[in-house]
């Protein structure tokens, strides 16, 4: 029989708890729910109000995985959407407002993605993001050491740079800004990742062509794109184990010596947050938010 549990009043269908989704711990879809459940307070800031791209895996990372833009078939009444514009048309999409609306969607098993923008002024950015990937043999140690000049020529534009790890190979760094369109916040994060590999041109890629990248770190600016969107903090990524993208403090990323130093599953991160409650929560602090040059 299928658990039904009370969520905030909703009533939710809870599935295939026992099912392992993360193979190499044999990490299960309610220890997922559970995670979910227990970092909600400060995951839900960095959902409410964007419109959420679900990457789906509910057989787990070596079953099929797929995106999923639109209102899921069977989606409860009670869970907002909103209509979303794209160059194909406007579309639906689900907005994760609270702890019923994110179990329910944790329940479909999902990465969560999304822009940088809200709702209420979409193609408006209020975020600049940088995905720093490496191409082996360079890791996330590489990664540091870009986002470290990132972080100083930033900052020298006045702009405070805040960093998590991507729960893949990589680093992500984020930073606040005033209300900016989206095609402009692109064209300043191309003409930086430009300046990097100028400055860095050992370690730096600004292109994603694949032949640039091997030894080096693609510094993608694109997903500023108003279209684009980038993991949320604190999601669970489809990997075989249950990594997930976790902000980090710039001491770590200063101190990383080795990749596993940046890498953090599920039960990682309730201490952390106990230890330092949400690292990148000055995002939503419109006193630090840069104004582009």
């Amino acid at each position: 029989m299928t658990p039904i549990t009370e969520v905030e009043g909703r009533r939710l269908a809870l599935t295939n708890l026992d099912k392992v989704l993360h193979p190499a711990t044999g990490f299960t879809k309610g220890e997922v729910l559970h995670y979910y459940a227990t970092v909600a307070e400060v995951l839900l800031p960095h959902l409410r109000d964007r419109p959420v791209s679900f990457l789906r895996y509910p057989d787990g990372p070596d079953g099929q995985v797929f995106f999923t833009k639109n209102v899921p078939p069977g989606t409860p009444a009670w869970v907002t959407t909103a209509e979303v514009p794209h160059t194909e048309g406007p579309a639906r999409m689900v907005l994760v407002q609270n702890l019923a609306s994110l179990m329910w969607a944790a329940n479909l098993v999902t990465e969560f993605h999304t822009p940088q923008w809200t709702i209420g002024t979409p193609g408006i950015a209020d975020r600049i993001v940088f995905d720093l990937d490496p191409g082996t043999p360079a890791t996330v140690v590489e990664c540091c050491e870009v986002a470290l000049w990132l972080r100083e020529r930033l900052a020298a534009d006045g702009i405070e740079t805040y960093a998590k790890s991507s729960g893949s190979k990589g680093l992500h760094l984020l930073a606040p800004v005033a209300p900016t369109p989206s095609a402009d916040v692109s064209a300043y994060a191309k003409g930086l990742a430009v300046e990097a590999e100028k400055a860095l041109p050992r370690r730096v890629v600004h292109r994603m062509t694949r032949n640039l990248r091997p030894g080096k770190v693609f510094v993608d600016w694109s997903q500023n794109a108003g279209r684009k969107t980038t993991a949320t903090p604190y999601t669970l990524r489809a990997r075989a184990e249950p990594t997930v993208s976790a902000p980090v403090t710039w001491d770590e990323v200063e101190g990383c010596g080795s990749p596993a130093q940046l890498a953090f599953q599920a039960t990682d991160i309730p201490p952390r947050v106990q230890d330092f409650g949400d690292l990148l929560a000055p995002l939503f602090d419109p006193d630090r938010a840069g104004q582009l040059p």
